[in-house]
């Protein structure tokens, strides 16, 4: 909800990890700067600004988004999920028992995009697998590590 406008700034209120948060925003103001500016989420990181390298993925709404992309006024009314909200999934344990982090800055990205994936599809192919990962780029890993950390998870859910 928007509570009021001023000339440059609004009041909006919006969901992120299961909490009601008000910030302050500017109309050109994505959900990544505020994310990380005014909330202090800082998982979700700044890479490439234009939606290519998948480093600022949160869901929203359950589906995965780059956060560089999305207005924060567009997240008004949605329900936003970041890696600090992912503390009870099993992905991130997944990837550190996988060596999956390497330097670690795309890491949250991956997580957040690799949770939705076994969320939305359980029985998940390697098809499924490659393509849900291929909107995140990693500089420092082949995917391997990657991608078994997203079958183990997948194996324990079927199981």
């Amino acid at each position: 909800m928007i509570f009021s406008n001023t000339s440059k700034h609004t009041i909006a209120s919006i969901l992120v990890n299961g909490e009601k948060k008000e910030i302050m925003v500017r109309s050109a103001d994505t959900l990544l700067t505020s994310l990380r500016d005014s909330l202090g989420l800082t998982g979700a990181k700044l890479a490439c600004g234009n939606g290519d390298c998948g480093a600022c993925t949160v869901l929203v709404n359950g589906k995965p988004m780059h956060s560089c992309l999305v207005l924060t006024v567009e997240a008004v009314h949605q329900e936003i999920t970041t890696i600090e909200g992912l503390q009870h999934s099993p992905m991130p344990k997944a990837f550190v028992d996988h060596w999956a982090i390497q330097c670690g800055y795309c890491t949250p990205g991956f997580i957040v995009n690799s949770h939705a994936l076994v969320t939305a599809h359980p029985e998940a192919t390697e098809d499924q697998i490659e393509e849900w990962l291929s909107s995140n780029l990693c500089r420092c890993t082949g995917y391997k590590e990657i991608n078994e950390a997203v079958k183990s998870v997948l194996q324990k859910k079927q199981k």
